[in-house]
Parts: structure tokens; sequence; C-alpha cells
């Protein structure tokens, strides 16, 4: 089965436009990319711009939350019915401690003199100088400060495994180097969530051919593939990453993007069951979700308490897509991405109870700091 439907898309990809011509016809070529048929199915839509119920978003970026106006930015959230936004990079992208930490200390403060329960900020650790006498208490000590200031918890970025990241000699920062242990050990001791993101889709690191179902996105976005030697196979990257939540039970850590697995939900299944410390949050990945909608609806009412809302980037229009696929049970409608997923999309119809700890109260149970006045019981 799985052979035929690669090869569908291979023909699918070879596809000829028949155009007329001084009353002649001309084949012309038709890729794969301009191919983009407009469906003829005819069945009930829901085409939801708001939310059923308020939410958090877990997983947002905002890196110039320390200066601007953030009225702009609430309107934006309220045309949405998001209740509250999770500021992920608090201290940007520096790996400095003075400039980051002026960074976070701006950012609180925008929030707490405007708008106090609409952002939520997370710090991110300093992982420049892994190797150097004392990092590890010197890192941890600086997300305990972040804290005392007011970050609710901690992101790690992508780069952590990948090549960019390396120690005083110059090697490669594996995710579960023990000498950041003093970090998740302090998130644990602290209280706080971590949310962290390992390794790309699985595909990024396949031949880059007909059979790769990627093979558009990374057509058009070339610098996303990856290799085995670039830096280590997926594989290794994701053995990296549960090493750390084996080792570190007493601390909670956020899955990024399902933790890359949403289209293997037997296998995403099994880490929830390995790691009672584990939840996942859905950013990037709906389009997983929404072309298997019974068996991810089943994976959501059985760990209905450990999923979140995310959405990552930050593009407004692009949360009709979650909406229609959370609540809806719409039928055949397109993800908002053609590069990121050229299939159609199927709503699961979660239940209200289920839909709820979506969209905040798992999120509130995970960060206490949040104003629960803001969404219903």
């Amino acid at each position: 089965m799985m052979k035929k439907h690669f090869t569908f898309l291979y023909l699918l990809g070879s596809l000829t436009a028949v155009a007329q011509t001084n009353g002649g016809q001309i084949e012309q070529p038709l890729g794969f990319e301009e191919y983009d048929p407009v469906s003829t199915l005819k069945v009930s839509e829901h085409k939801l711009t708001r939310s059923k119920y308020p939410f958090i978003d877990i997983h947002n970026h905002q890196y110039s939350m320390s200066n601007q106006d953030l009225s702009k930015l609430v309107a934006e959230m309220d045309a949405l019915n998001m209740g509250v936004m999770v500021n992920l990079s608090g201290r940007g992208w520096s790996q400095q401690w003075e400039e980051g930490t002026t960074t976070i200390k701006g950012m609180l403060d925008n929030v707490k003199k405007n708008y106090p329960k609409r952002f939520m900020v997370f710090t991110n650790p300093e992982l420049k100088g892994v190797g150097s006498p004392g990092y590890g208490e010197r890192a941890a000590k600086q997300v305990e400060e972040d804290v005392k200031a007011g970050a609710v918890g901690m992101k790690v970025y992508k780069s952590l495994g990948f090549s960019g990241i390396k120690d005083t000699d110059g090697k490669r920062v594996a995710v579960s180097d023990p000498r950041l242990d003093p970090i998740w050990a302090k998130c644990g001791e602290l209280g706080i969530p971590v949310i962290i993101h390992t390794a790309d889709p699985k595909s990024f690191w396949d031949p880059l051919d007909r059979y790769n179902e990627r093979w558009l996105e990374l057509k058009t976005h070339a610098g996303r593939k990856r290799g085995n030697n670039d830096p280590v196979p997926f594989d290794s990257l994701m053995k990296e990453q549960h090493a750390v939540f084996a080792r570190h039970p007493k601390t909670k850590f956020i899955n990024a993007h399902m933790g890359w697995y949403p289209n293997d939900l037997r296998k995403l299944d099994s880490l929830m069951t390995r790691f009672p410390n584990m939840y996942v949050e859905i950013g990037a990945v709906i389009a997983e979700l929404g072309r298997q909608p019974r068996a991810a609806k089943q994976f959501f009412v059985k760990w209905q308490d450990k999923i979140l809302f995310g959405k990552d980037s930050w593009v407004p229009s692009e949360y009709a897509t979650y909406f229609r696929v959370l609540e809806t049970e719409d039928e055949y409608f397109p993800y908002h991405k053609k590069y990121h997923a050229f299939w159609r999309m199927y709503g699961m119809g979660l239940p209200d109870e289920v839909l709820k700890k979506v969209y905040y109260k798992n999120a509130i149970k995970l960060i206490p700091a949040i104003d629960k006045s803001q969404f219903p019981e």
C-alpha cells in the first residue's frame, strides 16, 4: 500500500496539461508544484476564525516583546479568542549573559506594565561555554535568577544537538550531555516546565527522491535537508532527548511538535507511557493529525491530560486550520501551506472536555502563574 501511494505521487508530478493553440492541441509538462486542482466535492464546511473556548498558545515566539506596543498583538489575540500567549524567546537568540538578561528583563517589564494577564515569558539556557569550569552551576543559576524575575518556564531551541552548539573543545554538544544536567535538575527543583525542541521531521534525513513526502518542502527550503552526518542520524538525536527525560523524572518536559512522532502515534504512545514526565504540544504538526482523524482522536482522548495547544510561528490566519481540525468533523479541506502538506485534512471533532484541556486546562496546571479567571471552569 505504501509503495502504491508514492507511485501515485510520482505519476502526479509528471502529469501533462493540454492547451489549445491555433485549433490544435499541444501537450505542456505540468509539474507537481503547479498541480493544484480545485476540489469538486460538496460537503459541509465550518471555516472557523475563532476557537470555541479561549486558549493558551504554549508555543509562540515574539523576539521584540521588550520594546513593542503589545496592544496590536492583544487585538490579534482577541480576534482568535487567545487568552494567553506564552513567549518562549525570553532571552532572544543571545548567548551572552548580560545581553540576554537585558532582553528578558525588558520583556518582563513590558508585560507587567501593560498586559500582565495576557503574556507569559520563558527563559532560555545559556549554551555557550559548555565544558568551561563551573558551567553547569552558572547556567543553572541563570535559570533561577530569570524565574525570580518572572519567567515561568524554559525553552530549549533545536540548535542543541545540532552542530552549531559546541563545547570548549569544539565538539558537538549532545542533547543528553551530562554537563547540562544541572540545568534540567534546577528546572525540576523550581517546578517550571521545560519545552524542548529536538531535531526536525524524520523525512529531512531521508533521500531527496520521489518517495520523500516532504520533497516539495526540501526543494523550496534546501537548507532543511539533513544527513546521517549532519550532525547525526534522526534516531540518535531522539535517543539523546529521551535519555534526558529518563535521567530527570522530577522535571516536566513539554516535547515540542509532538516529539516529531505525530505521524507515528503508536510510537508516541509508547513514549508517553515510558515517560510520565513528558507532555506534548501540537505546534506545526496539525497537518499530520488532520490526515488521520480517527487515530488522532483516540490518541487525544487517551492522553487528554498531557497534550497542549501550540502553534509556533505567529501567523494569525493559520490558526483557523488548527481550530477546524480540533473542533469540527469537516472532511477533505486544504492545509494552509502546500509545501508542508499536499494532502487534505479531516476534523477530529474532539469532545468539549478534551478540547478544554488541550486549549487551556493542561497549560494552567503546568504554569500556575496563569490567571485562571480568564477561562471557563
